[in-house]
C-alpha cells in the first residue's frame, strides 16, 4: 500500500523543517521557500506554454536549482546536515550561466528604450508573472536573511533570475512576432 500524500500532522496550523523542528505554517522561513516553491510552479506553467526549445532548455535546469534552493531555506542548520544537502548546491558557475543566457536573450532583442507592459503571448505572459513571482520570493529571503542565516547565493540567484525572466519574457516575444506594448 502507497503512503498517503496526506499526514495530517500540519493540521495544527506547524510544519516540520529540514533536519528537525517545527514552526508555524506563517513562520518568515516557510514564507520564503513557499514562495521559491511557487515560482518554480510558474516557471513549469511557463515551459508548457508554446514550446519554445531554446527558452525551455534555459529554464529546466532553474527548476532544479529552484528544489536546491528550497532545501537550503528549509534548513535552519545547514552545517549539521551537509552530507543531505549536496544535492542542494547553487555555485558561481550557475550565476555565469543565468549571465549568459541573459547576454544571449539580449543579443536577440533590440536595445530597451522605454518600459514596457507584461503581456504579449501566452509564453510571454507567464514568464512575466513568473519574474514578478521571484521578486517576490526574492524578498521574502531578504526579510529572512535579515533574522536566520542565508546562504548570500540563494539572494544573487534571485536576483539574477528575475532578470533572466524579463529577457525571455522578451525573446518569446520578439520569436513570435508579437512586439512589445511600452509605457
Amino acid at each position: 500500500m502507497a503512503p498517503k500524500i496526506y499526514t495530517k500532522t500540519g493540521d495544527d496550523g506547524r510544519t516540520a523543517l529540514f533536519g528537525g523542528g517545527r514552526v508555524d505554517k506563517d513562520d518568515l522561513r516557510v514564507s520564503a521557500y513557499g514562495d521559491v516553491d511557487e515560482l518554480n510552479a510558474v516557471i513549469g506553467l511557463a515551459r508548457s506554454a508554446e514550446m519554445m526549445p531554446r527558452i525551455d532548455e534555459v529554464l529546466a535546469p532553474v527548476q532544479r536549482d529552484l528544489f536546491a534552493i528550497g532545501a537550503l531555506l528549509a534548513t535552519p542548520h545547514p552545517e549539521e546536515h551537509r552530507k543531505q544537502l549536496e544535492k542542494a548546491r547553487i555555485s558561481d558557475k550557475r550565476i555565469a550561466q543565468l549571465e549568459q543566457a541573459i547576454d544571449d536573450g539580449e543579443g536577440e532583442l533590440e536595445p530597451l528604450k522605454a518600459f514596457i507592459m507584461p503581456g504579449g503571448t501566452h509564453k510571454a505572459s507567464a514568464l512575466h508573472v513568473a519574474r514578478t513571482v521571484c521578486r517576490r520570493a526574492e524578498r521574502a529571503v531578504v526579510r529572512l536573511r535579515k533574522s536566520e542565516e542565508v546562504p548570500p547565493i540563494v539572494v544573487i540567484y534571485l536576483n539574477r533570475l528575475s532578470d533572466l525572466l524579463f529577457v525571455l519574457a522578451r525573446v518569446a516575444n520578439h520569436r513570435a512576432g508579437a512586439g512589445e506594448v511600452t509605457w
